[in-house]
């Protein structure tokens, strides 16, 4: 049997656009109440043109991607991200990845290299480690998105 995976495979790209709604409630869902995240006149009076996504959202959306391309029965090993610049509302997030490496017998663990840009450049860059049962890999490309 062919393995379905090879290292530098790309996984497909994703789209998210970027609202307010979705910036406060990434804050809340995550407890991140810093003013930043929420209220725009004090994001303004510190600095920042609007508010902006904080850290654990985006590592949620990065983790959809990977859980999105490979199943629900995927689970996420480690998840490794550094922020760029900031999602503010308006923007729309476009992940990529691709294969980096393979692990373990019958590649059950795979580590996907993911970027994210937006309209003024680069918001995310990291690693994630997913974790596959055995049986998923037939299922490869039929269904999963």
């Amino acid at each position: 049997m062919k393995d379905p995976y090879r290292v530098g495979d790309e996984l497909p790209p994703l789209e998210i656009p970027v609202t307010r709604t979705l910036i406060v409630a990434g804050a809340i869902a995550s407890r991140d109440y810093q003013d930043v995240h929420h209220d725009a006149e004090l994001a303004r009076e510190k600095g920042s043109p609007d508010i902006f996504m904080n850290i654990l959202t985006t590592n949620g959306l990065v983790g959809r991607y990977i859980t999105d391309h490979f199943g629900p029965a995927a689970v996420l090993r480690k998840v490794a991200i550094r922020l760029g610049t900031p999602n503010y509302p308006g923007d729309v997030l476009r992940l990529t990845g691709h294969i980096a490496a393979l692990e373990g017998e019958n590649h059950t663990l795979i580590e996907v290299a993911v970027v994210g840009d937006n309209r003024t450049g680069r918001h995310v860059t990291g690693k994630v480690t997913v974790a596959l049962p055995h049986a998923s890999h037939a299922s490869h490309g039929e269904g999963a998105s």
